[in-house]
């Protein structure tokens, strides 16, 4: 039997996962899709309580719209933004519920390992001839085939850790019933685990900014909480992020937001710390860690939010030729594009199938998972993605190549804020852009009407990496 009358595999059924299955159904190419959930969107599910920061627009796949209006679906209002719930009720689910997906999705359904069939990771030989074999559990084991895997399992289920050496601390494991990862609905159905406690937030990002605007919230009701924000970085630049040159308004709101409880003296700020330990004593916990070469201690603490991004589970691809960016553990080809090491000013450059490929022919990471360790993902970015690896695996390569990916900048690369609340100029190489251009400075407007994404200018020293320099435009 040819390989191509096996159908492609999708692994999990989130946003991406269920746009790359309605660009394949579009296609009229088999799919089977598999969710480890209970239902469809179960990680979405798990944060429903978080408004996104990006609108409906940038947030729902061109080819699942199209599936799901030849239903009578209502497309939601372009400009609003949802919340998970939101994007799960009036997007997500009743997409699922389409016959036609309806007919592909398997839920409870856990792939375990993916191989070769009859081959491990070593022979070469006849490789891509034979379809994939995937360790599928539910229930009991069985062993399915596929032509190609679209890999959209994510990463929500595989947090990093507090330590922050990249393992857990010392004693986090023991501590975890006073620990929480990722963004509790500390508002709702945790709210009797936070009100009145002294809460710790470890974290830079957008998870953490989310939590601590929560937890200030619920400050305002119970004047026992005490709120202490500790983050590994000096600079506050992409955390604060830039306010209103933000191309996305809630995110800039986002960061702006937290700048002023920082400002308020509402919570605790403790910059520069990495925790490698944690102790339980008295009914609370005390982190342990370093600022520099001194070692320092936070606490008590009666509860804990470990708000450090998440990282992409490799067990099930063990037996696949994979070809790695060696930190952040993306498509090697795409690690330049996004290491959070490397300012770009929020863009992220066009890429399908090319820079998601791997040595193991047709094996794509898409979605979240295709950044692996980086931050800074959008779903507009994922369903590009599926839609290039769809037409490629079609073999419509004009649609494949096709790749087009505009996101809003963060507006990072024009504003510094600074731990100490001072603002200061950023020191973008190539001198200030014309105050009608769209640019951080003069050679990032004239790459930008010159057709590309921008210069790639740094607006401060940045470590960088061997295959890719850094790009001062000046």
């Amino acid at each position: 039997m040819s390989i191509n009358h096996h159908p492609v595999a999708v692994i999990g059924a989130g946003p991406v996962g269920l746009a790359a299955a309605a660009h394949l159904i579009a296609r009229n190419i088999p799919v089977k899709v598999y969710e480890a959930g209970d239902t469809v969107a179960a990680n979405v599910r798990d944060w429903a309580h978080v408004r996104l920061f990006s609108p409906w627009s940038l947030n729902a796949d061109r080819a699942a719209k199209a599936l799901l209006k030849r239903h009578g679906w209502q497309e939601p209002h372009g400009d609003t933004m949802p919340t998970g719930g939101d994007l799960y009720e009036a997007y997500l689910r009743p997409l699922a519920d389409t016959p036609e997906m309806r007919a592909v999705i398997e839920t409870k359904a856990t792939v375990k390992a993916i191989s070769r069939q009859g081959i491990g990771k070593v022979v070469t030989r006849g490789r891509d001839e034979r379809p994939f074999s995937l360790l599928v559990q539910n229930g009991a084991l069985r062993m399915d085939q596929a032509r190609a895997i679209i890999d959209a399992s994510g990463t929500w289920q595989n947090p990093n850790p507090m330590g922050a050496s990249g393992f857990p601390a010392v004693g986090e494991t023991a501590a975890s019933e006073f620990i929480a990862y990722g963004i509790p609905d500390v508002l709702g159905a945790h709210r009797a685990l936070y009100a009145g406690k002294r809460v710790l937030v470890v974290g830079g990002g957008h998870s953490a900014a989310n939590v601590l605007l929560d937890l200030a919230r619920l400050a305002e009701t119970s004047s026992l909480m005490e709120l202490t924000w500790a983050l590994r970085g000096d600079d506050l630049t992409r955390v604060f992020g830039g306010g209103a040159v933000d191309r996305l308004p809630a995110r800039g709101k986002l960061g702006s937001d937290l700048k002023a409880l920082s400002d308020d003296k509402r919570l605790k700020l403790v910059t520069g710390f990495a925790a490698d330990r944690v102790c339980e004593a008295n009914g609370a916990v005390i982190v342990g860690g370093w600022k520099g070469p001194q070692a320092v201690q936070l606490g008590p603490f009666d509860r804990i939010v470990v708000a450090t991004g998440q990282r992409p589970d490799l067990d099930m691809t063990r037996e696949l030729r994979l070809d790695l960016d060696p930190w952040l553990e993306s498509p090697k080809a795409l690690g330049p594009a996004i290491d959070p090491n490397l300012h770009s000013c929020g863009s992220v450059p066009p890429h399908g199938y090319r820079e998601l490929s791997h040595p193991e022919p047709g094996y794509f990471a898409v979605g979240v998972k295709s950044y692996g360790r980086a931050p800074t993902f959008l779903m507009a970015t994922g369903y590009e993605q599926v839609r290039s690896v769809a037409a490629y695996i079609a073999g419509d390569l004009p649609a494949a190549n096709a790749v087009q990916l505009v996101l809003p900048e963060t507006g990072v690369c024009n504003t510094s804020f600074r731990a100490t609340g001072e603002t200061k100029e950023s020191g973008c190489c190539g001198g200030p852009a014309p105050a009608e251009a769209d640019a951080c400075c003069v050679d990032d407007a004239k790459a930008k009407a010159a057709g590309a994404s921008g210069c790639g200018c740094s607006a401060e020293p940045v470590a960088v990496k061997e295959k890719a320099k850094a790009r001062c435009c000046g």
